[in-house]
């Protein structure tokens, strides 16, 4: 019996006093890395002389590429190479901008991009760090503050980066990025310490491989689905083909010893919640800011925009990062009271509203201006719960790992979203035309509606499976026949018992709690709402 918290018996590094802010300041880093995005596609189209459609990609391709590398450098970052992970990644960063600032054309500035996306595993490599060289006490709110820095973030990133870009252009615009990029690497070759005491993994390389053809091929199915024809052999080709070659990844890891990604975690009804709920949410959000940012900037002669610079454009995402902050902080306080999946489904329905009242309430900059509050307020309740489902429910060796499976899921549907809102638009283009027709926007919105409502029912429903032990038979329900009278009194809802049972309610952001996913009996929580830590088995 192993408590989740033990660490490796090497002693870690000496932890630098200014370990956490430079952390933080790695994910703002990752803030304004993606804020060099959505707000700059229409800029892009117009100096690269590109659709619109096109252009997109230079949001996309970030996030696909994020998706890639995000469980790569988290796997590495589980063993003695974490520093070095890092370093590279913001160095990958760095060069990116640099290229993606040079006047060599689109093609170059995809590349920079992509470049880009590496650094976006960031995220979960800080939590692990925190998780790793902290105590208890002080690794829950750092991991809390980490885990909605880079939502957070864009709301600094996004208007700076269309600041700059509107009156430097759009080279500033990643030269800026380059820069901050450059200081984050500098932050990070001070304050991010040793981890040669951990044990050295195995990394899947093939494995990154599979997944990163199989997501290529989706999304570029996705984006051209317009242009090649939806039922069209070469796009059936290429998605069935994707489908093959993700699920022999899937395949490849249920067998593999060290897996890139252990999807047998996904048997904890937690995890399982956590992933569903951040691919279905990263989809909806990204919908969202895509639709926004473009709608804001279309020119008033269209006979609906809003006719915005980019840098208003960047503003409009103020109150989002305001009003994630502190949803954030609400959050805290309403899963003390309420399921985790409660609180999960809260944030999506709030979601909802933001995006009926931006389908059918969009002709005034102010009305735009509640719709990104009311998301911020829902997208800083799911993602400020969803680090604290992963981390609760994995033993440490897996935390890396699992955090940036979840990362991953978030970017893919942040690719997803992006390439979907490029698709919906497209469809309501007519031949010959730059703009779609205000229509477009319309179903777009009701698009992400749905993508909303699928995410409540996700967080509602999934929780209550019953969780599997280590050799994949059901854990005895507390109502079932097979239960004993003990266990039924020790134990409430399934749902309430799996989320209240892994300390959610303590480490709502990520911290790193004792954990029973996989034992059978429950446990009461204290008069103050605290879970005791207990010793659990590792799956």
């Amino acid at each position: 019996m192993t408590n989740v918290n033990d660490s490796v018996s090497a002693p870690p590094a000496q932890v630098h006093r200014l370990l956490v802010p430079g952390l933080v300041f790695m994910g703002m880093v990752v803030a304004v890395v993606s804020s060099l995005g959505a707000p700059l596609i229409p800029t892009i189209a117009e100096s690269d002389h590109i659709s619109v459609n096109d252009a997109q990609w230079a949001l996309t391709v970030t996030f696909l590429m994020a998706a890639v590398a995000t469980p790569l450098t988290g796997r590495l970052g589980d063993g003695p190479h974490r520093r070095r992970v890092i370093i590279a990644a913001l160095a990958a960063v760095t060069a990116g901008a640099v290229l993606a600032a040079l006047p060599l054309g689109f093609p170059f500035l995809l590349v920079g991009r992509a470049m880009q996306g590496i650094g976006l595993g960031l995220t979960p490599l800080g939590i692990t760090v925190v998780r790793d060289a902290l105590p208890v006490e002080r690794s829950r709110p750092a991991a809390a503050v980490l885990s909605v820095t880079t939502v957070a973030g864009v709301g600094l990133g996004y208007p700076v980066t269309g600041l700059v870009a509107q009156f430097g252009g759009l080279h500033a615009a990643f030269w800026f990025g380059a820069v901050v990029s450059a200081l984050g690497l500098a932050v990070a070759a001070i304050v991010v310490p040793s981890s040669a005491h951990r044990p050295r993994r195995p990394v899947d390389l093939p494995g990154g491989i599979l997944l990163g053809a199989s997501l290529v091929g989706l999304l570029l199915a996705l984006s051209e689905g317009e242009s090649w024809g939806w039922t069209s052999p070469l796009l059936l080709g290429v998605v069935a083909g994707s489908l093959l070659v993700l699920a022999g990844w899937v395949l490849r890891e249920l067998r593999a010893a060290h897996p890139l990604v252990d999807l047998r975690l996904l048997r904890r009804p937690t995890v399982l919640t956590a992933d569903v709920t951040a691919l279905l949410a990263g989809v909806g959000m990204y919908l969202l800011i895509s639709l926004v940012t473009r709608f804001v900037q279309t020119p008033v002669s269209s006979g609906y925009g809003l006719g915005a610079s980019v840098f208003v454009a960047g503003l409009v995402l103020v109150p989002f990062s305001a009003a994630s902050v502190v949803s954030t902080r609400i959050t805290r306080v309403l899963v003390t009271r309420i399921p985790v999946g409660a609180a999960l489904a809260l944030g999506a329905f709030v979601m909802l509203l933001a995006m009926l009242v931006f389908s059918y309430a969009r002709g005034a900059m102010w009305e735009v201006l509640v719709v990104m509050a009311l998301a911020g307020l829902g997208v800083g309740a799911i993602f400020a719960v969803m680090p604290g489902l992963i981390v609760g429910s994995v033993p440490p060796h897996e935390t890396g790992s699992a955090t940036s499976f979840n990362q991953v899921i978030r970017y893919i549907g942040y690719a997803a979203g992006s390439t979907l809102s490029a698709v919906v638009l497209e469809t309501h283009t007519a031949p010959a035309h730059a703009l779609p027709s205000d229509s477009g926007y319309t179903d777009a919105g009701l698009v992400a509606v749905v993508m909303w409502i699928a995410t409540a029912v996700a967080a509602l429903v999934l929780p209550r499976l019953r969780p599997r032990a280590a050799d994949g038979t059901p854990v005895p329900s507390a109502g079932s026949a097979e239960a004993t009278p003990a266990e039924r009194r020790g134990r409430r809802t399934a749902s309430d018992r799996v989320l209240a049972d892994e300390g959610l309610a303590d480490a709502v952001s990520a911290g790193p709690v004792e954990t029973s996913a996989a034992t059978p009996g429950g446990r009461a929580a204290t008069a103050a709402g605290r879970i005791p830590p207990h010793e659990t088995t590792e799956d």
